[in-house]
């Protein structure tokens, strides 16, 4: 199977914004967020389907995920941090972590044309880091 671009954010030959990071899971900003703090959390271990993970790598994701939302939640002090497992974008499974206020920006989707501000994602990463 050829690396997908979050295998090659793991190995270090893509930069990132990453946030968390542990034995078998790491966690970085999208450069498309649908809203500011929009994290991707991804097994270290390439498989493309959430669902083709064996049971305990997909504990030890959604377990980090509920860590890094809760953390998420309290550093951008808001109410609602949702989770979305879409599966289609990149052939790695992940999970999205998007904080939001109103459902509408939990449902909106990001424009991928734009260029990343990758200023405005580290200055993220910064407050968001463990």
């Amino acid at each position: 199977m050829e690396d997908s671009i979050f295998t090659k954010i793991i190995k270090g030959e893509i930069p990132s914004h990453k946030i968390y990071e542990d034995d078998d899971v790491i966690a970085f900003l999208d450069i498309h967020p649908v809203m500011p703090g929009h994290t991707l959390v991804v097994p270290k271990k390439q498989v493309e389907f959430t669902w083709d993970l064996d049971n305990e790598t997909y504990v030890k994701l959604t377990l980090a995920a509920k860590k890094i939302a809760l953390h998420i939640r309290e550093k951008l002090d808001t109410e609602y941090v949702g989770e979305q497992i879409i599966g289609v974008d990149v052939p790695h499974a992940h999970i999205h972590l998007i904080p939001f206020t109103h459902a509408v920006d939990f449902h909106r989707e990001a424009d991928q044309s734009l260029e990343p501000d990758h200023a405005a994602l580290a200055r993220m990463a910064e407050s968001l880091s463990f």
